[in-house]
């Protein structure tokens, strides 16, 4: 397979290697096959990318000796759902001959098929391996790497789900240059957030091509995936279910997940929400005294050099529900990662370092959410 990077995920036993390079997608069976002892591979993806990428995946699955079987759903993040999951799961178990446990999930697509199709091989048959081939930005830099799989409920993103890893994680960047503008921000959003948890020297690097990277050239783009996943491979290993350090990739998604949630999952892309997210957070740590402002500056210059919004005004047709603080801060007081109704931050300490803190008072939650009215 033409790598052009390997990146171990240590976790014991249940480790395994992301591969990130160009023109990885045409071999993807030979990797395949080393995990599905019986000779079966099931390919869950969505109605845009079945199209696309479903063929081929197939194709090559079938060189390598596999039975393979395809099985979509309709694209979008309102399709992640229980609704969803049990008609997947029922065209699964539905297949003839019947799969065993030694079938292989192939999760072929953005985080929303990732997570989906990762929580079906979860609980399919008490659990099924499967190996990651997101198609997204976002997915090749967050989502696919972590062992995170679930779907959303009425009260929010991701509340039913399991922690279940994949046997590993195929990226080609070739596949990128078929995204829209802002599909590709949001993989780029949860790049500028893992340089400001993390790695400052990352930060420079975006910056630095902040003007290219749009162009979603395959080379760069493997770069920079590597140099995501390098990151996040290195806190999964440390706090495989986010009970430290782990924490730290919430930065940006508190607030975001609650504009998120009241905006219905629609006006507004996730990596947009996380920039608006991120912004909330800044804005919280300079009012903590923990950073200076031009700290925020150089992040807020960052996001929109890479056109993601800095402030509510930067996304056309948001509903006023989702830039009201009351709304919002009872949203949050919802979120999976608070603790007794208290909303827990990420701030950052200055830029390629954060903490946690479940001290931020209700003021400063509306402070923040109205600067993102300015």
């Amino acid at each position: 397979m033409p790598v052009t990077r390997k990146i171990r995920v240590e976790l014991g036993q249940r480790g395994y290697d992301v591969a990130v390079g160009v023109g990885l997608l045409d071999e993807i069976g030979t990797e395949a096959a080393s995990f599905a002892p019986t000779g079966r591979a099931v390919i869950i993806t969505d109605s845009n990318v079945r199209g696309l990428y479903a063929e081929p995946v197939a194709a090559a699955c079938g060189r390598a000796g596999l039975q393979t079987h395809v099985i979509d759903f309709p694209a979008g993040e309102q399709h992640k759902n229980l609704a969803t999951y049990g008609q997947v799961m029922e065209g699964l178990l539905g297949l003839a001959p019947p799969i065993d446990r030694g079938a292989l999930i192939v999760a072929l697509g953005g985080g929303v098929v990732g997570d989906l199709a990762g929580f079906v091989a979860a609980t399919a048959l008490r659990g099924l391996d499967f190996i990651n081939v997101p198609t997204t930005l976002l997915a090749g830099v967050d989502a696919a790497v972590g062992g995170k799989t679930g779907v959303d409920a009425r009260g929010g993103k991701n509340l039913i789900g399991a922690f279940h890893q994949p046997r590993a994680v195929v990226i080609d960047a070739a596949v990128l240059k078929t995204l829209p503008a802002g599909e590709l921000g949001n993989g780029l959003a949860e790049c500028v957030k893992h340089a400001v948890i993390r790695d400052r020297s990352l930060l420079d690097f975006i910056e630095d091509h902040a003007e290219a990277l749009p162009a979603a050239e395959p080379p760069l783009l493997a770069e920079l995936i590597a140099r995501n996943v390098a990151l996040k491979a290195a806190v999964v290993a440390g706090d495989e279910k986010e009970a430290g350090q782990r924490a730290h990739l919430n930065f940006g998604h508190t607030v975001g997940h609650a504009v998120e949630a009241a905006a219905g999952y629609s006006g507004i892309s996730h990596g947009q929400a996380v920039a608006l997210g991120m912004v909330a957070a800044l804005h919280v740590a300079v009012g903590r005294g923990l950073i200076e402002p031009a700290a925020v500056r150089r992040v807020r210059n960052v996001l929109s050099a890479l056109s993601l919004p800095v402030r509510f005004a930067d996304v056309p047709g948001l509903p006023a529900s989702a830039r009201d603080p009351e709304r919002l801060a009872e949203i949050m007081a919802r979120d999976k990662k608070a603790r007794a109704g208290v909303v827990r931050f990420v701030l950052p300490t200055n830029l390629g370092n954060v903490a946690v803190f479940d001290d931020v008072t209700p003021d400063q939650v509306s402070a923040a959410v109205r600067s993102l009215r300015q």
